[in-house]
């Protein structure tokens, strides 16, 4: 097991280089340069040629990369430069918004979407499974900023239940989040549920059509006992990688959801800075987007990995 951590960890900090060279090279092969966008009409020779100089970006690119990697581990990504205040600032408070998102929609989409999945899997070919698997393929032929736009339609302009968007600071308490985080994590959650639900019914449907399930079957034993003791776990297993990939695909799903409802998190940091040719911003955030998305899964690997004798084997 002790084996199997290094080589998860040691293909996690690959994955992550790779993504850092990706991330710089891309906002490096720009057109223009973060001096040429600072300025905008109004650049000069003269200003432009010092900005390049106090930012060092007429330094080789291999040397502003090492610079680079060198202060993000140290976690300094450098000042904004529309803002003029380290990243660090302006982006800590927008994290905790977004992982309050991804997290709420989480708590209600993983056991909702388990349960109707395995309830759609259990009922297949039934009443109960056309319903959920309707409402399912609706939910995925869905976009969340449709989603988002027919629920501030019916539950703020409509009814006035919430605040259609978000109008306090980044920084604000997490109290005074709650009543504007109530509808992007609804929009998170119809669009996720979709997703989710009908992979767990898929797994479930493999599942019960397996040799052992069929051979407790046929040894007559209680259909609960079937479901429960054999077919259960071997259910939620596999579940669990892909709700890593779902809480995963949740973060980039609250990019749409907060700019759709103003929400302060990462998703409308990462529009302004791209909107603003804010380069230290977008480096930043794509930096921290891979990192947990890394996170996620290699958790879900070894989570799996140790519930599961055989994965053991076969992995170690």
């Amino acid at each position: 097991m002790v084996r199997l951590i290094v080589q998860r960890l040691l293909f996690s900090v690959i994955t992550l280089t790779i993504v850092a060279i990706v991330v710089f090279a891309m906002t490096d092969l720009l057109p223009g340069d973060w001096a040429t966008a600072y300025f905008g009409k109004w650049a000069t020779p003269e200003g432009l040629a010092a900005m390049r100089e106090e930012y060092g970006l007429n330094r080789p690119a291999t040397e502003r990369f090492a610079e680079w990697v060198g202060d993000a581990l140290r976690g300094d990504f450098g000042d904004s430069l529309t803002r003029k205040i380290p990243v660090v600032e302006l982006i800590r408070y927008r994290l905790r918004n977004s992982l309050l998102l991804g997290g709420l929609a989480s708590l209600v989409t993983i056991p909702l979407a388990t349960l109707l999945g395995i309830t759609a899997g259990l009922r297949r070919d039934r009443a109960a499974d056309a319903i959920i698997s309707t409402g399912s393929i609706v939910g995925m032929s869905t976009p969340e900023f449709v989603i988002g736009t027919l629920l501030i339609w019916a539950l703020s302009v409509g009814l006035g239940l919430f605040p259609s968007m978000t109008l306090g600071n980044p920084d604000a308490p997490i109290a005074d989040l709650l009543p504007n985080v109530v509808m992007p994590t609804m929009t998170l959650t119809i669009a996720s549920t979709a997703y989710l639900l009908r992979m767990v019914r898929t797994i479930t449907i493999n599942v019960l059509t397996s040799e052992y399930v069929e051979m407790a079957t046929l040894k007559g034993l209680p259909r609960a006992r079937v479901v429960f003791r054999h077919a259960l776990p071997n259910i939620l297993l596999p579940t669990i990688n892909i709700m890593a990939l779902m809480l995963s695909g949740l973060l980039g799903g609250t990019f749409v959801v907060e700019v759709v409802f103003n929400y302060p998190g990462l998703g409308r940091a990462l529009v302004d800075a791209v909107s603003f040719r804010d380069v230290p911003m977008i480096q930043a955030i794509a930096l921290l987007w891979a990192v947990m998305y890394v996170f996620f899964n290699l958790g879900a690997d070894l989570v799996t990995t140790f519930l599961d004798p055989r994965l053991r084997s076969l992995r170690g």
